[in-house]
């Protein structure tokens, strides 16, 4: 099951796991929208792998199978 991290590595954008806008590489490294197609132009700075649009997981199962509270964000990185 994906952890569905809550923010984006790069800038700490919230991304909450029940809306749409998060990427992920094979590692679920989580980035932004405009982080993922802007400034890292679909590619992971962490791995080099490919971003993809993250999956949504459905509001009503978030009470049994709960998004990451850990954030990632690394400021000044």
């Amino acid at each position: 099951m994906l952890e569905m991290r809550p923010d984006c590595e790069r800038c700490g954008t919230n991304l909450p796991a029940d809306r749409p806008g998060a990427h992920i590489c094979t590692f679920e490294c989580t980035f932004c929208e405009a982080c993922a197609t802007g400034p890292l132009a679909g590619s992971c700075p962490n791995c080099s792998g490919e971003l993809r649009q993250r999956p949504v997981r459905a509001t009503a199962l978030l009470a049994r199978f709960p998004a990451s509270t850990e954030r990632k964000y690394k400021a000044n990185a």
